[in-house]
């Protein structure tokens, strides 16, 4: 245990050294700021930008509190997980390239614990991020529309944040399995896309699909009704993850180095 503590150490004053503590967070506290502030003063920043006869009256109804949260979400969904996918893409495939792997892993260190830390340190960094952003779009909301439920949000942030952490592990087992970061990026966000796709075209059929997540943490703003039984997909989440982690230190243990 101790050994893996000072591999997750490691993995800590990394991300703090390349700032990615700093700036992760930032775009999310930026991001779930601005849904509730720009869908609140989108009146007058029409109103101010030019190009409308004089006269003309600018009339946009305001959206409800809860509608204000979910597209916060979807906002999440997009930019978020693009992020979180080039925050974790060389995390694995950068190390192996450089040696660096070869050289830990020369101590009695097992390649589950090694891939576990990055894992553990990917998924903290998520956490923190995405508390960040939720909490500042939820007070923002609250300050210009009015309060969300809590209990409902509580959900909602649980959900998506297994949503942001399953795309996350992803990344982190393309990482491991491609030479490429980018190549590792741009294949979890495509399987991250085809599952949110698919699951909001056959929502009874894949039901189970990690790709409800994002869509059972809207509901809870919109319709919770239709979000009574999300926890199927939250399972589902949390056996592929299982399954990332250990198909990941398979692959490090077969090649723990990548030539130059």
């Amino acid at each position: 245990m101790s050994r893996w503590l000072v591999l997750f150490g490691k993995e800590w004053m990394e991300m703090t050294r390349s700032y990615k503590l700093l700036w992760v967070p930032l775009v999310f506290i930026l991001f779930g700021a601005m849904q509730p502030v720009t869908t609140y003063f989108l009146p007058d920043i029409l109103a101010n930008a030019g190009n409308l006869p004089e006269g003309a009256v600018i009339s946009i109804p305001l959206p409800t509190a809860e509608e204000v949260m979910a597209k916060t979400l979807e906002q999440f969904g997009t930019i978020g997980l693009l992020v979180i996918a080039l925050s974790v893409m060389g995390a694995i495939s950068a190390e192996r390239t450089s040696g660096v792997t070869a050289i830990v892993l020369v101590k009695p260190i097992s390649h589950l614990a090694y891939v576990s830390a990055k894992w553990a340190a990917m998924l903290a960094l998520i956490l923190i991020a995405f508390a960040g952003g939720f909490c500042a779009a939820w007070y923002y909301t609250a300050a210009l529309f009015q309060g969300v439920a809590w209990q409902s949000s509580l959900i909602a942030y649980l959900l998506f944040a297994l949503w942001l952490g399953f795309v996350g592990s992803l990344t982190l087992l393309f990482s491991a399995l491609l030479r490429s970061g980018a190549a590792a990026a741009a294949c979890a966000l495509g399987i991250a896309a085809v599952l949110a796709v698919t699951a909001s075209v056959f929502p009874k059929a894949l039901a189970a699909s990690p790709g409800m997540l994002p869509k059972a943490a809207s509901a809870q703003f919109m319709d919770a009704a239709s979000a009574s039984h999300p926890w199927l997909a939250a399972a589902a989440a949390l056996l592929v993850m299982a399954a990332v982690l250990a198909i990941a230190a398979w692959a490090v243990r077969r090649r723990p180095t990548l030539e130059a």
